[in-house]
């Protein structure tokens, strides 16, 4: 009878609905169950079989075929490295297996309360000790010209990387054309200074102004885009500005770019190698050097990458930099919230452009030279990759990231051709063991009492 409780097998009751229970006469038949597990060894072993046949296919004609001039000088010639190819590929997939191994088998995390506040405290002071160590590193003992320029280096990336934070870390709008920004600021301080005689410090803001505007117009054609698709507008948009300075050889030089570039002054005082009146070191009484210009263009940049690391902190508790944050969350319960999409995009897309384009007119300044070469989109990728690298929306992460990927890759110049084969597995394995970012935590930007640190698994990377 319909409704009425049947005993089942083991005392059990179910109620009699007239409908039988799935493998019983007349039920719904049972599917096969579950496969089975592969054995953590069988799986991690198909896994780098199967990386070590894509190295191979991608190391034969990189790595193994390789033409060399012949003895004669007449005629070039293949040489192979076939042995070459089998330590690389045997290497990728020794790591590749120990990368496998170690995930099946490693043992579930535990929260150790006690490791996370030590990283706390210790945290609190590594910026100021970062900070310190750059404005004393020219007078410290035994730093050379080069270390000089590698330091102005790094600071132009993160600059960059804070620049770009702003846009991919705080509003999660994926960007790969930021060096458009870049470049528009460099060509327009190039251009301003040599065509009108203006100084650095009066192109220096309409440099940014520029690339503001720019970044507004590049923020109106991808409102309703997210995700790849805002990926891809913006990748090309780079590549827009690239041909242009390229091919626009009445304005921007085209590929041979704009040379003689002024320098910037200090309140009216040049820098000359060989002194004389008016210079830098004839008013201060120094012996003249050429290492004074290179010190000062070092204070300049870290000047404008504290800069921006203070509006960007400061924007951030603000409603603006709180409406970023929620647009990265849910674009969709933002708007629920009555927040302003439009204008929250387009302002993290002018103020990202806005530093980018202050860092082009250093980068401008500093060489003395552009040309549409130092804007390809190998530099969006690596300031993406910085950004990616230190952590979305962390400050302390972009800038410990650009040091890490910056001056590694010159600490692996001895390497020569393998530099960037043994720099790549590097960040491979820092972002296997630390896919959050190097620094995972995140202060939030209100709280109620004291502020603490929340984890980085909590907040959302953005679907642009």
């Amino acid at each position: 009878m319909s409704g009425t409780a049947t005993p089942r097998e083991g005392g059990a009751a179910r109620a009699d609905d007239g409908v039988p229970a799935p493998g019983e006469a007349g039920g719904i038949p049972r599917g096969p169950g579950p496969a089975a597990a592969r054995p953590p060894l069988v799986a991690a072993l198909r896994d780098a079989g199967l990386a070590a046949l894509v190295a191979a296919a991608l190391f034969v004609p990189m790595v193994g075929l390789r033409t060399d001039v012949g003895p004669s000088g007449g005629g070039l010639f293949i040489r192979t490295r076939w042995a070459d190819v089998a330590i690389l590929v045997a290497l990728v997939f020794g790591l590749r297996l120990a990368v496998g191994l170690w995930t099946a088998l490693r043992p579930a995390p535990v929260a150790r309360p006690g490791r996370a506040a030590l990283l706390a405290r210790v945290g609190v002071f590594v910026a100021p000790a970062l900070l310190v160590f750059a404005l004393v590193f020219p007078a410290l003992p035994g730093t050379t010209r080069y270390g000089l320029d590698l330091g102005i280096l790094v600071l132009t990336y993160v600059m960059l990387g804070w620049g770009l934070n702003i846009v991919v870390g705080l509003a999660g709008l994926l960007d790969l054309g930021y060096v458009a920004f870049y470049a528009v600021g460099a060509y327009a301080y190039a251009l301003l200074s040599t065509t009108f005689g203006l100084s650095f410090w009066v192109c220096l803001p309409l440099a940014g102004v520029l690339a503001a505007f720019w970044g507004v117009l590049l923020g109106f054609p991808v409102l309703r885009l997210r995700g790849d698709y805002l990926a891809i507008v913006t990748l090309a948009f780079g590549e827009i500005i690239r041909i242009l300075l390229i091919n626009w050889v009445s304005l921007t030089g085209g590929p041979n770019g704009i040379s003689g570039i002024p320098r910037p002054s200090f309140f009216g005082l040049g820098f000359s190698a060989g002194g004389g009146p008016g210079s830098f070191s004839d008013f201060f009484g120094l012996e003249p050097s050429p290492t004074h210009r290179v010190v000062f263009l070092y204070y300049l940049i870290l000047a404008l990458a504290l800069l921006t690391n203070l509006v960007t902190i400061r924007l951030r508790r603000q409603p603006l930099g709180r409406a970023w944050e929620a647009l990265r969350e849910d674009e969709i319960a933002c708007r629920a919230l009555g927040i302003n999409v439009t204008n929250t995009k387009l302002t993290a897309f002018a103020i990202g452009a806005m530093f980018g384009g202050f860092a082009g007119a250093f980068f401008a300044t500093r060489q003395a030279f552009v040309s549409p070469e130092s804007f390809t989109f190998i530099e969006s990728a690596i300031i993406l990759a910085i950004v990616v690298l230190g952590g979305l929306g962390s400050q302390l992460g972009v800038a410990l990231a650009a040091v890490v990927l910056i001056g590694g890759f010159e600490a692996f110049r001895d390497l020569e051709e393998y530099r960037m084969l043994v720099f790549g597995g590097v960040m491979v394995a820092i972002m296997v063991l630390r896919p959050r970012g190097l620094v995972s935590s995140r202060t939030p930007s209100v709280a109620l009492g004291k502020r603490r640190a929340v984890s980085g698994d909590l907040v959302g990377q953005g679907h642009g």
